[in-house]
């Protein structure tokens, strides 16, 4: 098979122009042999898929190739010292607001009800969730985590320890999706972002879907025509976008929204991410598409340097998470920004009852600032609400409830 030509045209030039611009610091040798290392993979599975892999797949071993990948690695990732900060590491503010709503629908649910977490992190936000329902009096029968990465879960075991160590029995490690019958809350803060992606371009001659192969000993994107399943749900969006027009569809967020409808018999899934309705998530001045690149807190969007070294998200589209929920059975019980679902969900009260001397008041007021300004994470991150056999409307989605923007 002939290599296709990689991307080219003159916004691409001008992003390779500014990647070359960017003070990245240098990876560590070991971190830079590691990088290596899961280069020499990739170019193994290239080998055997005719010189190319589809950008999803790509994704996916830069991000959890065992032993290799960005989260399977072992390197620091969560707050100051690694790569990003996620809301439950700026403020345990945010946890303990979660909770609230947690709380409302492990009551409904009744007493057999329990928490299943996707993707944990550090579990920060495990310990003090608990923490909260705990002094609340509405503990779950148990809190389940599920996450890929074994360095993570060792690393969840001791943050429980340290944090909510009475509570640490209460906590167990799945290995896979529950069974059929769940009854609970399921919670997934920044898990949509990370699920691999297929990149497409809305070519002159129709839907193109990108790949990742080596040209000139450098991994680039190249072109093909769509395959016919692609091209049919890309086809009617490309029709009104610029040619050049490129962006992301998350099919793997999609085929997780299905399998939660496979076991959720009642209850209610609470996502929280940074996206948009898919008219602002397809506008056409995001000629780009919205993947992101995070490294040493450097954002930036070239996700072909340092496999393995950085994080690579895309955007949430969130109308298609609510249109995926209703083909599996599930309904949308609400969509609204992070600030007005964290309002309330009382985090200003909590933030009240906190105690201390005035810089201990100063931080806590900092923290608020980045949790709910719009130019913080306040707009930018959403909560939707998923579920099934919920009467009662959820407190979170009282404030204000943006069903009809999706």
């Amino acid at each position: 098979m002939q290599p296709q030509r990689p991307v080219s045209d003159s916004r691409e030039n001008a992003r390779q122009a500014a990647r070359a611009l960017r003070e990245l610091p240098p990876p560590p040798t070991e971190a830079q042999a590691l990088s290596e290392s899961l280069i020499a993979r990739i170019r193994e599975a290239m080998a055997v898929a005719d010189g190319r892999l589809r950008f999803d797949d790509y994704m996916a071993m830069c991000l959890y190739e065992p032993g290799l990948g960005y989260y399977s690695a072992g390197s620091r990732k969560f707050g100051e010292e690694g790569d990003f900060v996620t809301a439950p590491e700026i403020s345990p503010l945010f946890s303990r607001a979660l909770a609230r709503q947690c709380a409302e629908l492990l009551e409904e649910l009744g007493e057999d009800a329990e928490i299943l977490e996707f993707g944990a992190g550090r579990g920060v936000m495990a310990a003090d969730i608990l923490l909260e329902l705990e002094r609340i009096g509405r503990l779950p029968r148990r809190y389940a985590i599920l996450d890929v990465s074994a360095e993570l879960r060792e690393r969840q075991r001791l943050t429980l320890a340290e944090r909510a160590p009475g509570l640490l029995g209460r906590v167990v490690w799945l290995e896979r999706l529950p069974e059929a019958g769940f009854r609970g809350v399921v919670l997934g803060n920044e898990l949509l972002d990370a699920m691999p992606v297929r990149r497409f371009r809305c070519g002159e001659n129709g839907v193109e879907e990108l790949f990742v192969a080596e040209v000139d000993g450098r991994f680039a994107l190249q072109p093909q025509p769509a395959e016919a399943g692609l091209r049919a749900r890309l086809a009617p969006l490309c029709e009104g976008l610029p040619p050049g027009y490129m962006s992301e569809l998350n099919l793997a967020a999609e085929g997780w929204v299905a399998e939660l409808g496979g076991f959720l018999e009642a209850g209610a899934a609470l996502l929280i991410d940074y996206g948009f309705p898919a008219h602002e998530y397809y506008h056409p001045e995001r000629s780009g598409g919205t993947l992101m690149c995070h490294y040493r807190h450097r954002g930036h969007d070239d996700a072909l340097i340092y496999p393995g070294l950085q994080d690579i998200t895309a955007h949430v589209d969130f109308t298609a998470i609510a249109d995926a929920a209703l083909v599996a059975d599930l309904q949308v019980l609400g969509f609204a920004n992070q600030t007005n679902f964290l309002l309330a969900n009382g985090i200003t009260e909590l933030a009240a009852e906190e105690e201390g001397d005035d810089r201990q008041r100063m931080a806590i007021a900092a923290q608020l600032k980045r949790l709910t300004m719009p130019g913080e994470m306040g707009e930018l991150f959403k909560v939707i609400a998923l579920g099934r056999g919920i009467e009662r409307p959820l407190r979170g989605f009282m404030l204000r409830d943006e069903r009809g923007r999706l």
